[in-house]
């Protein structure tokens, strides 16, 4: 089940004990899976996205813990960004010159920062997206039918006769369910948002 009530302020605090091996743990779930999808739309092979992920929350986590990471001076995204965009440069770098080496061009262009920033953004509202769905297949207390209903309308766009007709319900039971469902979606999606509290400095 995915936490949704611990902040990013809390969870940073956490992390200065060494032995608080839940928030290291919180702190990861969160952000590694944000930093794989940024860096693979930056081109990066799974392998070399995983890679720099672990490398980006790493580092972050000793940055932070050596008091480099000044709340006061900027987003917590931005500082990780930051990292993430370094360590995949250096990937970068290092395929250019076998590039090079083969007669190749080593030309590759890096987004600026706004462009990376959007691009965090979308990754991140996605990221939350999936662990919202899966907070609300943990929790519901809906018919297994009215969650697939839900799932075949708003997320796979299947038509509501098509999807009516499958599950054996009638049109109107599938917009209710899809109506009810995005709902609570919404609600857990609001929640989640507030964790990361990446707009506090």
């Amino acid at each position: 089940m995915v936490d949704i009530e611990r902040t990013t302020t809390a969870l940073l605090e956490g992390l200065f004990d060494h032995k608080n091996e839940a928030a290291w743990s919180q702190f990861d779930a969160r952000y590694r899976p944000i930093v794989v999808a940024f860096a693979r739309k930056l081109g990066l092979s799974e392998s070399d996205a995983n890679d720099v992920a672990q490398e980006t929350v790493f580092q972050f986590l000793k940055e932070y813990r050596e008091g480099k990471y000044d709340r006061d001076r900027g987003r917590l995204r931005s500082w990780i960004i930051g990292i993430a965009r370094f360590r995949i440069a250096g990937i970068y770098r290092k395929k250019g010159v076998k590039r090079e080496y083969r007669g190749e061009s080593a030309m590759v262009t890096m987004p600026n920062e706004d462009e990376c920033s959007k691009l965090w953004e979308n990754e991140r509202r996605t990221v939350i997206l999936r662990m919202a769905l899966q907070e609300l297949r943990a929790t519901t207390k809906s018919h297994d039918r009215t969650m697939k209903a839900f799932e075949m309308v708003a997320i796979n766009q299947v038509p509501v006769a098509t999807v009516a007709n499958d599950l054996e319900m009638t049109q109107q039971e599938v917009y209710l369910a899809k109506s009810r469902t995005a709902k609570r979606l919404r609600t857990i999606i609001e929640k989640l948002d507030e964790t990361y509290d990446e707009n506090a400095t």
